[in-house]
Parts: C-alpha cells; sequence; structure tokens
C-alpha cells in the first residue's frame, strides 16, 4: 500500500476556504476512488492554520489515478491557493504501510 503524510499551512483568513475545498476533495475521493482506503484531512488543535492531510491507497497505481481525476485536477490549484505559500505551504512525505 501506498501512504502519503501531507502537512499544510493556510493562510490566516483562508480557513473556511480550505476545509470547503478539501472536504468536496475527501467525498469526491471516496465517493469514486475504491483503491483508496482513507483520505482524511485533519485540522492542529492548536496551531491555527495547521493541518494534516493522511491518504492510503491500494497500490501505486491508485495513487496515480488519485492524481490524474479530473475533480483533483478542479480542487488542487485553489487549494494550493489558501497554502501560505501556495505549493512550498505544503509539506509530503511517502510512507510504505506495514499493518
Amino acid at each position: 500500500m501506498a501512504v502519503f503524510f501531507a502537512l499544510l499551512k493556510v493562510k490566516a483568513g483562508k480557513e473556511k476556504d480550505f476545509e470547503r475545498l478539501q472536504r468536496e476533495l475527501s467525498k469526491l475521493t471516496h465517493d469514486n476512488e475504491p483503491d483508496t482506503i482513507v483520505y482524511d484531512v485533519v485540522r492542529h488543535r492548536e496551531k491555527k492554520g495547521v493541518y494534516a492531510v493522511y491518504a492510503r491507497f491500494k497500490d501505486e497505481a491508485a495513487f496515480e489515478y488519485h492524481q490524474k481525476t479530473p475533480f483533483h485536477d478542479r480542487l488542487v490549484p485553489p487549494i494550493f491557493e489558501c497554502l501560505d505559500g501556495g505549493a512550498d505551504g505544503m509539506t509530503l512525505d511517502f510512507y510504505d504501510h506495514v499493518g
């Protein structure tokens, strides 16, 4: 299984937009990608504007499919616009699922 963790810093005042876009992306991902096992977005309890995304895919092909969906292409650019520093406002690390 392929797994990623993304840590995102959202611009002040853009939190509601970011959450709305991420909720839509999460719902569409769960509804349309059976090989995406988990796609969750969480907000830090104490650090304002800090979020994380945890995603787990059946395999690398499922991750690649996720990256190419029309809704991903539509939603990711405005999500990046919400980030402090655009795409640079995100760190993305990949892991292998072990259990």
